[in-house]
């Protein structure tokens, strides 16, 4: 994703009488729209997917902080151990 800053930075009055066709821009092309006010950016409108894809890369950036964070204080298993108490627990039938 690159700014195209022709198309992608718009002052929030072009927001207020253009709002369905930035919306259809920002579905389109998936880039977002930086929307400023008295000349400095305020806010940024983007498609629905990238938002969403967006939250879920930060939501697994925090399972890596945290599982980083069980690591340092030595909160953790090996995996041998991991993986043979998986074994016993759903497959000692087989």
């Amino acid at each position: 994703m690159t700014i195209n800053f022709k198309n992608d930075i718009k002052p929030i009055s072009y927001l207020k009488t253009n709002a369905a066709e930035m919306m259809k821009y920002v579905n389109e092309n998936r880039n977002p729209i930086i929307i400023t006010q008295n000349g400095e950016a305020k806010a940024v409108l983007m498609d629905i997917d990238s938002y969403q894809n967006m939250q879920n890369a930060f939501a697994l950036l925090n399972i890596i902080k945290i599982s980083e964070d069980e690591i340092k204080k030595g909160d953790f298993q090996d995996s041998e151990e991991v993986f043979t108490e998986l074994k016993n627990k759903y497959f000692k039938d087989q």
